[in-house]
């Protein structure tokens, strides 16, 4: 499935916005992306330093633009605002990919499967078995933690005599800024 299809799947009532940098839910407008980026970069420099792997500076561009904001961003996306932001004329989509590549095997970012699309780790330094919440109208994406249900994944693989080697839920639903503007629209169009 490729960036367009995701926007079109009917598993979303309306699109997500993926890759658009600048769609960020009502909820996140107050919030600074630039504590996020200045974090996210040197938490990325500690453990690549770490690991003995060098972050180069694309791959850092790429980490950059990926926590402009909490919405999913598509690798095209990624490599237009690349372009934007670079003297090349052209990025080379296997360039993105490796770079992409990298940074999740880093644990410093996270696929989202779902819209083929990708979004910083809020703890790149902690294992986790995390869930992403997906809004569905305006593409706010948040990490979370959820200790109950990871203990139920361990418990059934478990009884399944399985290993888990990777895991990550994505839930998709409706922020609550999204749904506080449908029903302050709802609640007007009864007033008419």
């Amino acid at each position: 499935m490729n960036e367009s299809d995701s926007a079109n799947n009917p598993r979303f009532s309306r699109s997500v916005s993926v890759g658009r940098a600048e769609s960020v839910s009502p909820m996140a407008s107050a919030h600074d992306h630039t504590a996020c980026i200045e974090r996210a970069l040197k938490e990325a420099d500690l453990l690549c330093a770490n690991a003995d792997v060098r972050l180069t500076e694309l791959r850092r561009k790429v980490l950059e633009l990926i926590w402009q904001s909490h919405a999913p961003l598509g690798a095209y996306r990624l490599m237009e605002m690349l372009e934007q932001a670079s003297d090349r004329k052209r990025v080379a989509p296997p360039t993105v990919y490796r770079a992409l590549d990298f940074l999740i095997e880093q644990k410093l970012i996270h696929k989202v499967h779902s819209l083929n699309a990708f979004i910083g780790c809020t703890r790149p330094r902690q294992p986790h078995g995390d869930a992403l919440f997906i809004c569905r109208e305006c593409g706010f994406t948040e990490e979370v933690a959820s200790k109950p249900i990871q203990q139920a994944i361990n418990l059934s693989a478990s009884q399944q005599r399985f290993e888990v080697e990777d895991q990550f839920m994505e839930i998709i639903g409706r922020c609550a800024a999204c749904r506080a503007k449908q029903k302050s629209g709802a609640s007007q169009e009864e007033l008419l």
